[in-house]
C-alpha cells in the first residue's frame, strides 16, 4: 500500500469518526471488495488488503493513537533513525479482521455464512500489549566494547487508575443488554439466521458502567519512558536485543508487550567487518616492503607491532590472531586481517632519482624481480611474434 494514502481516506471516514463509524465503513467496503466476490480481480484483492490494514490500525485504540501522532512511520519496518524508530509488530491476516467484524465468538458469523469457513476468534477476553521496535545507531567502537544508552520510548501503557479495564474506580462492567453477554446478535433473513458481532459492546459481551476519567474507558494512556539499555560487545548491524515487558500495555489483565532494539553500526573510517573478523588496509613505503621491518598497525583494541618480511608485495594479507571482534556468545574473538598497500613515492628530488637509477643499473641481470621474470617468460611468444 502506498504510504501516501491516508488510512482515514481509505475507509472514507473523518479523523473524528467513532469506532462504530469506522467498523461500519469497513464492513460496507470489505463486502464490496472481498476476493471471494471478485475472483481473479487483482485490483479488488489489493483494495481489500488496504482496507484491512487501515481497519487493523484504526479499530485498535492504541494503534490509532500512534497513527494519529506519528503517521505511517509508527508501523514502518524499514527502520526509522535512532531516537524515533518504534513500531508494533502484529498485523493480523485480513480475513481475521473480516471475521472479527462480521463473525464474532462461538461459531459461524456473517463471514462464514456468505463466504464459508469457520471463525474461532473471541474479542471478549484480555488483550496483550503490542511489541515495539526501536532502531538504534551506535559507533563501531561501541560495537567492539559494548556501551550503555538511554532511549526515550513513546508508548501506550496500561492505565494505572483502572488497571487496564477501562472502568472508573468503584465501578465495573455489566452484561450487555443487547446481546445478553454473548457478544453476538442474531439477524433473521428469510431462511437464514445470521449472527454478527454485537454493535453495542463490540463483541465483548459487556459494557462499561462508568468510564475511567484518566483513560476515558480506553484502558491505555499515552506516555514516554526513558530506558537505560546495555549494548553488549560484539553486536553488529541487524542484531536484535529484546527488553522484556517494555512494549505497550495490555488490557483486562493482558501481559505487556516487549521492546526490540534493532542495532545499526555506523561505518568506520579504517576498519571493515566480516562477521567476527576485521579487515584493515595498511600503507607502507616501498623501502620497508623491499627490505622488511617493523611497523605499527591499528587494531580495534589499540595499536600493535607488525613484522613486514623482506620482499613483501603489494596486496599481501597478514593475519593478527584474536585481534578481531568479540563474540556475542562469549566465545573466542575473531581475527584481524591487514592488507598491505605499498605506496610509490611521488615528487622525488634529484638525489633520490640518482639513487634509484643506480639501483636499476645494479639490478640488471639479477633475479630480484621473480614476478616480472615469470610474466616475461610466459609472454615471450607475444613479444617475439611481431605485429599481427
Amino acid at each position: 500500500m502506498s504510504k501516501s494514502n491516508d488510512y482515514y481516506q481509505i475507509l472514507g471516514v473523518a479523523k473524528t469518526a467513532s469506532q462504530e463509524e469506522i467498523k461500519k465503513a469497513y464492513r460496507k467496503l470489505a463486502i464490496k471488495y472481498h476476493p471471494d466476490k471478485n475472483p481473479g480481480n487483482k485490483e479488488a484483492e489489493e483494495k481489500f488488503k488496504e482496507l484491512s490494514q487501515a481497519y487493523e490500525i484504526l479499530s485498535d485504540t492504541g494503534k490509532r493513537s500512534q497513527y494519529d501522532q506519528f503517521g505511517h512511520e509508527a508501523f514502518s519496518r524499514s527502520g526509522a533513525r535512532a531516537g524515533a524508530g518504534y513500531e508494533g509488530f502484529d498485523f493480523h491476516d485480513p480475513s481475521d479482521i473480516f471475521r472479527e467484524v462480521f463473525g464474532g465468538a462461538g461459531g459461524s458469523g456473517f463471514f462464514d455464512e456468505i463466504f464459508g469457513g469457520s471463525s474461532g476468534r473471541r474479542s471478549g477476553g484480555h488483550t496483550d500489549g503490542s511489541d515495539l521496535r526501536f532502531d538504534l545507531e551506535i559507533d563501531f567502537e561501541e560495537a567492539v566494547f559494548g556501551t550503555d544508552k538511554k532511549i526515550l520510548i513513546p508508548r501506550m501503557e496500561t492505565c494505572a487508575d483502572c488497571k487496564g479495564n477501562g472502568c472508573a474506580p468503584g465501578s465495573g462492567r455489566k452484561t450487555c443488554p443487547a446481546c445478553g453477554g454473548r457478544g453476538q446478535t442474531s439477524v433473521s433473513q428469510g431462511f437464514f439466521s445470521l449472527r454478527q458481532t454485537c454493535r453495542n459492546c463490540g463483541g465483548s459481551g459487556q459494557i462499561i458502567e462508568k468510564p475511567c476519567q484518566k483513560c476515558h474507558g480506553q484502558a491505555l494512556v499515552r506516555t514516554e519512558k526513558t530506558l537505560k539499555i546495555h549494548i553488549p560487545p560484539g553486536v553488529d548491524t541487524g542484531s536484535r536485543l529484546r527488553v522484556a515487558n517494555e512494549g505497550e500495555g495490555g488490557t483486562k489483565g493482558g501481559r505487556q508487550g516487549d521492546l526490540y532494539i534493532i542495532i545499526h553500526v555506523r561505518p568506520h573510517e579504517i576498519f571493515k567487518r566480516d562477521s567476527q573478523d576485521v579487515i584493515c588496509e595498511l600503507p607502507i613505503d616501498f623501502v620497508t616492503a623491499a627490505l622488511g621491518g617493523i611497523v605499527e598497525a591499528p587494531t580495534v583494541t589499540g595499536k600493535t607491532k607488525l613484522k613486514i618480511s623482506e620482499g613483501t608485495q603489494n596486496g599481501a594479507v597478514l593475519r593478527l590472531k584474536g585481534k578481531g571482534m568479540p563474540s556475542l556468545k562469549g566465545g573466542q574473538r575473531g581475527d584481524q586481517y591487514v592488507k598491505i598497500f605499498v605506496e610509490i613515492p611521488t615528487r622525488l628530488n634529484n638525489q633520490q632519482k640518482d639513487i634509484l637509477h643506480q639501483f636499476s643499473e645494479v639490478s640488471k641481470g639479477a633475479s630480484s624481480h621473480p614476478i616480472i621474470d615469470s610474466f616475461i617468460s610466459k609472454a615471450k611468444k607475444f613479444f617475439s611474434g611481431g605485429e599481427s
